[in-house]
């Protein structure tokens, strides 16, 4: 029962979270400087949920052409910037480390 009272208040919290800037700041206009930083949020947070998994292996840094994942990572990333494309730049970042890590096991 306590984790089901645990789900609810924090969908509650959240949805009350959310509905605060609709109630309090959408008739406002926000400052230029917030609008700006906020452009910066998601890649930031993107950049670090990423990171860790491409970077980090068995707790070490791991730079070494023998890390698949940064190898793949590097390449979806050159994707992305000559292709605008999420899409195409997941698509081949992960054949990419399906076939790197295929290609270790062998």
């Amino acid at each position: 029962m306590n984790i089901w009272l645990v789900f609810i208040l924090a969908g509650l919290a959240t949805y009350a979270i959310r509905l605060s800037f609709i109630l309090f700041v959408d008739h406002r206009s926000m400052p230029p400087v917030l609008i700006r930083s906020l452009r910066f949020i998601p890649p930031a947070v993107l950049t670090a949920i990423i990171f860790p998994e491409i970077l980090i292996k068995d707790g070490a840094l791991n730079l070494s052409l023998g890390n698949t994942r940064l190898l793949a990572g590097l390449l979806a990333a050159l994707v992305a910037w000559r292709t605008r494309s999420a899409v195409l730049s997941i698509l081949v970042g992960m054949l990419t480390l399906w076939l790197l890590q295929w290609w270790a096991v062998r």
